[in-house]
């Protein structure tokens, strides 16, 4: 048997943000219903190259494929003309154990899976009448997640904070092409958004629990890894709700688990996303709200299925 392999281009021809969306929804809520299979994450660290991988596997209940994933980040790349992220997935059968396909996706499917958990739980969280959105990074990541919120809710002025001054003008051009007011921002004025979202490698928080303003939501969604964090100890113990997609991940490599080793938070603290996406979030209006996303392989598993049907259409 010849192994199908489908390269990036054809994964991007197939796929629309909208079947992502819904994809990773459901399987978010699948995974907060107990009914999908995750194996702890398996992780290395490239300290010299300023690079990681992470692999991951999943599979929902029923589900006739379940899935290997191979992610990396190399941070230093773009300096190369190189992408960050690449990676690829293997769909196998659970049925038989067969290969059926290899995506060589290059990482896309991990950037589409994270921006559409990012975007949802955001949506989910923040206030209806939230408008400012804050977006904490000037990668692909940080782009996708200020996008796909628009597509979910009405997006105001986005603030954009990042290291590198040209970076975040140029995502705040990008950003402009499709039709969002943005502007680069320090991090004290980006703290104060109505909805701040954090996508960076940090290994150390990149904002100030006590500029975050009463009302606002916050996501971090770059904590994959136990050496990194995004998200201040403090910024958990304000937080009045905080949700995880796995809260044994984010429990032992996430900002979450940052947060109650600190002692600033409740190790059963935390609620499900995927339960807030099922349900409306009942959150007094002068609430903050936290989420803490490590990337759960069972949306992997869903998206690259999901993905791979309309391949083979």
């Amino acid at each position: 048997m010849t192994l199908a392999v489908f390269d990036a281009a054809a994964i991007e021809r197939a796929t629309t943000s909208r079947l992502v969306l819904d994809t990773i929804r459901d399987a978010l809520i699948a995974h907060a219903e107990g009914r999908t299979h995750v194996p702890p994450p398996l992780h290395l660290d490239f300290a010299e190259a300023d690079g990681d991988c992470h692999v991951k596997a999943g599979w929902i209940t029923g589900a006739a494929d379940f899935t290997v994933k191979i992610a990396t980040g190399f941070y230093g790349n773009p300096a190369r003309g190189l992408s960050a992220n690449h990676g690829l997935v293997c769909v196998v059968s659970a049925r038989t154990g067969q290969p059926r396909a290899l995506l060589d996706d290059r990482g896309l499917l991990t950037a589409w899976r994270t921006a559409a958990a990012g975007a949802l739980i955001t949506h989910a969280m923040a206030r209806p009448a939230a408008g400012t959105l804050a977006v904490f990074g000037t990668g692909e990541q940080a782009r996708l997640q200020a996008l796909w919120l628009a597509e979910l809710r009405p997006v105001g002025l986005v603030l954009v904070h990042g290291r590198t001054p040209d970076k975040a003008h140029a995502l705040c051009d990008t950003l402009g092409a499709h039709g969002l007011a943005a502007r680069p921002a320090g991090a004290a004025e980006a703290a104060r958004a109505d909805m701040i979202i954090t996508a960076t490698p940090a290994r150390s928080p990149v904002l100030d629990a006590d500029r975050v303003r009463a009302g606002a939501h916050v996501t971090g969604i770059g904590t994959d890894m136990p050496h990194k964090n995004e998200l201040p100890p403090a910024l958990f113990h304000r937080a009045q709700l905080i949700a995880t997609d796995d809260h044994a991940q984010c429990l032992d490599h996430g900002d979450f688990g940052h947060a109650v080793r600190a002692g600033a938070a409740a190790e059963d603290g935390d609620i499900a996303a995927g339960l807030l996406l099922k349900a409306p979030v009942d959150r007094p209006e002068a609430a903050i709200t936290v989420a803490d996303l490590t990337g759960v392989g069972a949306l992997d598993a869903a998206l690259a299925s999901a993905v791979l049907g309309r391949l083979r259409e």
